[in-house]
């Protein structure tokens, strides 16, 4: 391999990674939303059931 096609792989390498990486920070962002909607439905639950 020439050394342009050793530079393109490593920057098609690098893009990946970003990407998993942004993949994975999304879906903690989205895991953490939805387990605070849920807290916030069950502490409504739980106060309209108390009444």
């Amino acid at each position: 391999m020439d050394k342009r096609s050793k530079t393109i792989l490593a920057i098609i390498g690098l893009v990946t990674v970003v990407a998993s990486i942004a993949a994975a920070v999304a879906m903690i962002f989205v895991r953490m939303e939805k387990k605070r909607k849920d807290d916030e439905e069950l502490e409504h639950y739980i106060e309209t059931a108390i009444e």
